[in-house]
């Protein structure tokens, strides 16, 4: 499943506030307009060099640290801690539940505050020395057993096993910009901006590229972890990046893009840098984010199967409003900002689907229309979604008309 985005190549129009800004190249150097990149970030200025001393140390290899990752009340960050285990555990039950403190977590009071942590999926984990620590990806319950707020894997798990006689893949494009740590896109010169947007897609160079170091770190790391990690690229607007996870059967695709961000977050904090999925991080003519999400099913990727694709587009159509609702994790409030018609997305208010075209909500790729056959490309999902959300919107729509 080809997961792409191609860039679209516009002239940048500044905004004149109280005099027009500056336009200028990316530059770390010094200038009125400059300021040195991540000057005031503290981990920027740690000598990471010297983890190493104690990396190098050798413990029984009886032992083993899970890292225990979970998706907190905000529906966007994830929250993290560990424990070591005397055991090598090969599958998520063979991994202890556990609890944690929701009340600092946005998702208890204090006074009832003791939430369960499940493991659902395992991972190696590439931030740990010894060779069998993991990654353990949980999902949340409160005191009475109930899924939590912001579980929507719960959900989508129950989604899945009405509807996994169909096969659906799913594979997710996660867009993603590049800040520092006062909040500018990493790179961009102060009280300015960089030249318009044409130069920065898939490009070289260091007046066109930041960080690609970070970017191709997280994909060895995904791939060391067990993510399905598809590829990577620069994007439209300067500091912005892509990558993409799947396709993947059922539910992996959901929790790979999850430990996909916490390993890039974690990638990014060694880097002193910070990393936003927020779909609309600068406003004017830049490029928002998305979480393009490709979907398809058994009967899609049989010959003939172009007649599946657009039977579930049909019934999309008709349930634009709950999946505008599901697509980001306030309702629908944050794709305002980024599905305005324009900058390659279609408008918020109105369902429209088409052959190879990114101004609408779901595109049918020019390779799968010439083959009559393979999958659907919904372009409305935010970059900050949830994907458990996303795909379970997907599935009860298209698979069980709910």
């Amino acid at each position: 499943m080809a997961l792409r985005v191609v860039g679209l190549f516009i002239r940048q129009e500044l905004s004149g506030l109280a005099g027009k800004p500056s336009v200028r190249m990316i530059s770390t150097s010094r200038g009125p307009n400059c300021a040195r990149i991540l000057e005031h970030s503290p981990n920027a200025h740690l000598n990471k060099t010297l983890l190493d001393r104690y990396t190098r140390l050798k413990y029984d290899p009886k032992y083993v640290q899970a890292t225990y990752v979970w998706i907190d009340g905000t529906g966007e960050n994830v929250r993290l801690k560990d424990r070591v285990l005397d055991y090598v555990p090969k599958a998520p039950e063979d991994v202890p539940a556990w609890q944690y403190d929701g009340s600092s977590t946005y998702q208890a009071l204090g006074g009832n505050s003791d939430m369960k942590l499940v493991p659902r999926a395992l991972y190696k984990d590439p931030f740990k020395a010894g060779p069998n620590d993991v990654i353990v990806l949980c999902d949340t319950y409160q005191p009475d057993g109930k899924p939590t707020a912001s579980n929507h894997r719960a959900a989508m798990q129950d989604a899945y096993n009405r509807t996994k006689d169909l096969e659906p893949w799913f594979g997710i494009e996660q867009e993603y910009t590049f800040l520092d740590i006062d909040g500018r896109p990493l790179g961009w010169p102060v009280g300015g901006f960089p030249g318009p947007q044409g130069p920065y897609y898939c490009a070289t160079g260091a007046q066109n590229v930041v960080a690609r170091d970070i970017a191709e770190a997280h994909a060895v790391a995904c791939l060391y972890a067990g993510v399905q990690f598809a590829g990577t690229n620069a994007e439209v607007m300067p500091a912005q990046w892509e990558y993409q996870v799947g396709p993947a059967l059922g539910m992996k695709c959901a929790d790979d893009l999850w430990l996909s961000r916490y390993i890039l977050w974690r990638i990014a904090e060694d880097y002193g840098v910070v990393v936003t999925f927020d779909p609309k991080p600068m406003e004017g003519n830049w490029n928002g984010a998305g979480g393009h999400c490709n979907f398809s099913t058994k009967p899609m990727r049989a010959e003939n199967g172009i007649k599946a694709i657009e039977a579930a587009i049909e019934k999309l159509s008709k349930k634009h409003d709950k999946h505008i609702k599901a697509y980001d994790p306030r309702g629908g409030k944050d794709n305002e900002r980024r599905l305005v018609g324009r900058l390659e997305t279609s408008s918020i208010d109105k369902f429209s689907w088409g052959v190879a075209d990114r101004g609408t909500s779901v595109r049918i790729p020019r390779g799968v229309a010439d083959a009559k056959k393979g999958y659907l490309e919904d372009r409305r999902p935010s970059s900050n979604c949830d994907p458990y959300a996303v795909c379970n919107a997907i599935l009860t729509t298209c698979l069980l008309d709910e």
